[in-house]
């Protein structure tokens, strides 16, 4: 059973909700740039929701079906079509033996997900498959590869049938300027007063440099009375201010360490926003807390848990 890869178009990538407990050893957790929309299409297809994904960033692939599968596609609307036929994100499809599906162009948002039902095959390495190119780690052989013509993405037969939809109120609008919570950090007070206000009322540019690792914003520039830190360990969403003053967020393939002070940190939630966004985007910030952001977190899962017509609950 199984999906043959006729083009993998700009990056295409096998993804699972990451590889955590190594980061001491400076492996890095990869998993999805955007969960909300990981999840989703696992949930919509009754998955276990840690199962594996491709991720599609910016379009162009194209995939042959060898057998029946039901899937479902979350994330940006990169143009997706199966048989030629223009077709929607967050919702679930039947496919048959022969039917082609292809990922054009964005329209909106950056990173498609496409979900089989009972998840896809790849190799476990450090207990995921969470693709890391940089580190060699991860993809359907756990080399660190991303998907290229002629892979084939095995699955179980599944004989059911689902139809299934995402809620409206979960399905976000990647066009909107994005306007993101930060967590202060224990190095936030190292920002002045003034430094702070430039920061929260600036409204700051994603700029060409994005990629997993992190995301460089162009806008006011603030400064921190540190002159550099030793090197520590940085979380996922962490915001950096370098030396030029211009901010950069961490993503899902961040190094491990890192010198810069750091003004704060997104939620998750926030930061798989923010990866949806291209350069030119606008985005700004508002002081949030831990206990906003832990509220947040639970009422999506809790929202993930109910679903939604057509999905069973667990």
């Amino acid at each position: 059973m199984s999906f043959e890869v006729l083009d993998p178009g700009m990056l295409a990538l096998i993804q699972d909700t990451g590889r955590y407990g190594y980061q001491h050893i400076g492996v890095t957790t990869g998993g999805p740039m955007d969960e909300h929309a990981f999840l989703w299409a696992n949930r919509l297809l009754n998955n276990e929701l840690h199962a594996p994904q491709v991720e599609i960033t910016f379009g162009k692939l194209r995939l042959l079906a060898h057998e029946d599968a039901c899937i479902a596609i979350t994330g940006a609307d990169l143009g997706a079509r199966i048989n030629d036929q223009p077709v929607l994100p967050w919702q679930t499809y039947q496919i048959s033996r022969g039917d082609r599906i292809e990922f054009t162009m964005p329209v909106s948002g950056l990173r498609a997900y496409l979900a089989v039902s009972g998840g896809f095959k790849a190799t476990l390495k450090l207990g995921s498959c969470a693709t890391v190119s940089r580190e060699g780690l991860g993809g359907l052989d756990g080399d660190g590869a991303k998907l290229t013509k002629g892979d084939r993405l095995e699955f179980d037969a599944y004989e059911g049938s689902i139809v299934a939809t995402v809620p409206d109120s979960e399905l976000p609008d990647y066009r909107q300027p994005l306007r993101l919570g930060v967590i202060p950090g224990y190095q936030y007070r190292h920002f002045s007063a003034f430094e702070r206000m430039k920061f929260f009322s600036c409204d700051y540019e994603v700029s060409q440099n994005i990629d997993r690792m992190g995301y460089r914003l162009s806008g006011d520039a603030i400064q921190s009375e540190l002159n550099g830190i030793v090197s520590e360990g940085i979380a996922y969403g962490a915001i950096q201010v370098p030396s030029d003053g211009q901010p950069i967020v961490l993503m899902k393939d961040r190094q491990t360490i890192g010198g810069y002070p750091k003004i704060g940190c997104l939620s998750a939630l926030d930061a798989g926003q923010l990866a949806q966004r291209g350069p030119g985007a606008s985005v700004s910030f508002y002081l949030s807390d831990v206990a906003d952001s832990e509220a947040s977190r639970m009422l999506f899962n809790r929202r993930l848990q109910k679903g939604a017509a057509g999905i069973s609950r667990d």
